[in-house]
């Protein structure tokens, strides 16, 4: 689980605004797109895994994955955002 006292000090690393955790609708996309099979992040890599928790930018074009409790803030691991709509 995400500690959300780290969202005070964490940014994104692309436009260096603040993030914050993605909602359950944002997230429900995101896996209906890892299930169908069709969602890669920025790096051109596809996402296999079911995603729990994320972390959205704050303008809303970047969400970066958290895995066990640790968000991976690498620009090459995020995904574009929207997807069809998030």
């Amino acid at each position: 689980m995400f500690d959300t006292n780290l969202l005070n000090v964490l940014c994104c690393p692309e436009s260096r605004g603040a993030l914050k955790l993605a909602d359950e609708a944002c997230l429900a996309a995101v896996n209906n797109a890892i299930a169908a099979g069709s969602l890669k992040n920025v790096a051109g890599e596809k996402i296999t895994e079911k995603m729990e928790e994320a972390l959205v930018s704050e303008d809303g074009k970047r969400l970066y994955p958290i895995r066990e409790g640790i968000p991976v803030l690498l620009s090459d691991e995020a995904v574009a955002l929207p997807l069809g709509g998030v």
